[in-house]
């Protein structure tokens, strides 16, 4: 059985106004068994919390991190941890 992580990161760049957190939320959904949200936060940056299999969720953060995000990545900021639970699907917030 795969091992159920939490991930967190903070996207910076220019991520907002651009679709970035409809594009995340299709990625984490194409993934599969990934639950969570994605967030526009006041100082311009994305954070995004995903929970599920281990794998999952670093394909995400690759996702994330590579070229074919909407808008432009300039870094991403991640931390790993237990997961909380709670998350009904994957949300635009």
């Amino acid at each position: 059985m795969s091992e159920h992580t939490r991930l967190v990161a903070w996207v910076r760049g220019r991520v907002q106004g651009v679709g970035f957190r409809w594009y995340t939320r299709a990625r984490a959904l194409e993934i599969g068994g990934l639950s969570g949200f994605a967030l526009n936060l006041e100082d311009g940056r994305v954070q995004v919390v995903a929970e599920g299999p281990r794998e999952g969720c670093q394909g995400l953060l690759e996702w994330l991190m590579g070229d074919d995000t909407p808008g432009r990545v300039d870094g991403v900021t991640e931390i790993w941890d237990t997961p909380r639970g709670g998350y009904d699907g994957f949300a635009i917030r």
